[in-house]
Order: C-alpha cells, then structure tokens, then sequence
C-alpha cells in the first residue's frame, strides 16, 4: 500500500514538472522582452499626441472640427498601435514568414481598391485613403510591412545567396506595390518603398555591383518621371521650392510653406517658446502642421533643446533596432530587423529635412509623432516584430 503511494506521488510529481516545463517554454520568450524599445516607442508617441493637442486646439477654435477631436483619433490609434504590437511579438515570427503571400495580397488589392474613385478618398488632389466610419485606412502603410516580410522571406528562403532570377522576383515584389502608391498619387512612399528594396538586398547579400546598377537605374526612372510628365504639378511645386528657396515663381504655397516652417522652427531658438506658446502655431500660418510638418511645432515651442532630445530618441530606437538585427537568430529575422530601421531612419531624416529645407517636400510622416491613425499602427506592429526576433533569438 505505501509502494502504490509512494507511486502515485512521483507521478504526479512528474506530471507537474511536465506542466511547467512547459509553461516555461512558453512563456520564455518574454523574459527578453526589450523594455528600452517598448518604453521609447511608447514616450514618442505620447509626445506626439502631445504636439498634436498644440498643433490643433488653435486652429479648430477657428472653425475647424470638434475640439480634441484629431487628439482623440491619436489616442484611439495608438489603443489600436498596442494592441498590433502585442499580436505581433507574441506571434512567432517564423510563423509570421509563412503568411507572407496572405499579408502581401491582401495590401496588393487594398492599394488596387483605394484608386476606385468611388472607394478611395480624395484629399488635396492623392487618393491614399480609404474611409472606414470615423477611420481612415491608408492602404500604402499596410504595403510597406507587407513588402519587408515577403521580401525578407523570400531572400531566406533563397539562403542569403542571391541570384538573377531572386533580383527580379524581388523587383516584381517591391514594383508592383511602389507603381500603384506612384498612382495615388504619392511619389513619397514610392521612394520608400524602393529604399526599403535597397536595404534588404545589402543585407541580403547581394553583390555591390548589383546595388551600384539599381541605384543607377531608380536615379534614371525618377529623371524620367520628371521628363516624361507623370509627376503631378504639385509634386513639381515642391521639387522646385526646395531646388530654389530663395526665389521661384513656380513654387508658390510649397515655398511658401517651407518658408513658414523655416521661420517657425528658428523662432523656437534655443529652448523654444514654452507648450502652446509658439506664434507661428497660434496664427496658424503652417499649412499641416499636425500632420507633415509637425516637426516644426517642436522646433518653435522647444527649441533647439527639445528638437535634440526627440531626434535622440528616435537614435535609442534605431540602436535598439540595429542590435537586434545583429543578434537575430536566422537571416530572415536579420533583414525584418534591418529593413525596419532602414525605414526608421529614412523617414525621419526626410520629414525632418524637408521642414528645414534640406530634403524636398514629400508628404512622409514623423513616425509615432505624426497625426495618422494607420501610421501609428504599423509603427507599433513594426516594434512588435522587433520584440519578436529579439524575444526568440535563443528558440
């Protein structure tokens, strides 16, 4: 009797090391979670809604919508943003590869559906968006994470080892998204689109001379955009204002917008003007400024103080970001990483740049700080993924 005892407590004994044996394999992985990255992605984001709330309670006192009402959406995205963060970091990311096909179709027809001029919502001349009740869905966001994992899963899948008929595939894979967001238009996210391509063939593997002739060949389509006439009289407006700042006719409220931004973000000086206390701002002589050209809200009410603490913050991600590409367990996790602080650090510097006349005027947002709901929800799906690869880089 005491045998069959003795017997039955090793059992369950067995039986319970069992069961957390396997719960500590599940649940694993969040023991690497990276608080750093979390934590920074997080505080931009409440800065930006911050800014937003500045940028916009002036100017919807003047007639515009309902008070708090772009602060509000803001908040509501980034409910959204979190909670696509946490599906994708818990979600094997291995998983997430096979899924490529799905996510790259599904963005593929959302860019086919928002050029239906019945469908698509016309703003300022681009149909980007597509109006789902209160909230607008802009299908060329959704195609840029869907081009990083179909990419990166096809150059693992080819084992780092590059060849003609990998490059073309790729080119399919990254043309045919970048030529619809072309139609939208919105040459902006095109060229992010084939910057993106850029980096993941460098980290890819593919040899120098084919990036040199890429290169080469994206510098010769743009010129011919321009020559041929498919770029739109505004984008030319643009183009021309930041080529000729100091005096261009054909500019017209593109120089002028520049010029605002510039004068706006010099007033800010050295410590800035103090939180819904900048001139520019409260006449609201900046076109966008909640949007585009939200830099220029932190340069004039934080100066130059606080416009280096947010680009400080943005480099804590981008090493986050670069460390976990570096300690990634396969290729396939290295290109996601690397392709996501690629995309990181060129939208920054060109919306940055262009309110300080040293990029053109693209219409890129400020990633996390930018008012846009679709925006700020890949963003977070985006930190998600890193979390991912860093969390799994032991499994």
């Amino acid at each position: 009797m005491a045998s069959s005892t003795y017997g039955d407590d090793r059992t369950q004994r067995i039986m319970r090391e069992q069961v957390q044996s396997r719960w500590m394999r599940a649940y694993e992985p969040i023991r690497h979670l990276d608080p750093i990255l979390v934590g920074t992605a997080l505080l931009l984001a409440g800065i930006g809604v911050a800014l937003i709330f500045s940028a916009t309670t002036t100017r919807v006192g003047q007639g515009g919508e309902a008070s708090l009402g772009f602060v509000w959406r803001q908040l509501l995205a980034l409910g959204l943003g979190g909670v696509g963060m946490v599906v994708a970091a818990v979600l094997d990311y291995r998983w997430i590869r096979g899924l490529a096909p799905l996510l790259y179709g599904v963005s593929i027809v959302l860019l086919v559906v928002v050029l239906i001029p019945s469908v698509g919502t016309l703003v300022n001349g681009s149909r980007r968006w597509i109006s789902l009740g209160g909230f607008n869905l802009q299908p060329s966001e959704i195609a840029k994470i869907a081009v990083i994992i179909a990419i990166a899963a096809l150059l693992y899948e080819r084992g780092g080892e590059p060849t003609l008929g990998t490059l073309l595939a790729c080119l399919a894979l990254a043309g045919i998204p970048a030529g619809l967001i072309f139609l939208e238009p919105d040459l902006g996210s095109a060229i992010v689109i084939v910057w993106l391509l850029f980096v993941m063939f460098l980290v890819g593997g593919l040899p120098l001379r084919w990036l040199a002739g890429l290169a080469v060949g994206g510098i010769g389509a743009v010129a011919y955009a321009f020559i041929g006439g498919f770029i739109k009289s505004y984008q030319l407006e643009r183009l021309t204002a930041f080529l000729d700042q100091g005096n261009s006719a054909q500019a017209g409220d593109a120089l002028y917008q520049l010029n605002q931004s510039m004068i706006a973000i010099g007033s800010g000086q050295l410590a800035g003007q103090g939180f819904r206390q900048g001139t520019q701002n409260a006449a609201a002589f900046i076109p966008e400024n909640h949007t585009d050209f939200i830099f220029t809200v932190v340069g004039e009410e934080f100066g130059f103080v606080g416009s280096l603490v947010l680009l400080a913050l943005f480099a804590v991600l981008m090493w986050r970001g670069l460390r976990i590409a570096m300690i990634a367990k396969d290729l396939f996790g290295a290109i996601v990483a690397s392709a996501i602080v690629g995309l990181l650090g060129l939208q920054v510097f060109v919306n940055v740049g262009m309110t300080i006349g040293i990029a053109p005027i693209t219409g890129i947002p400020l990633p996390f700080v930018s008012y846009g709901g679709t925006s700020l929800i890949m963003w977070f799906a985006l930190i998600g993924l890193l979390l991912n690869i860093h969390m799994r880089r032991f499994r």
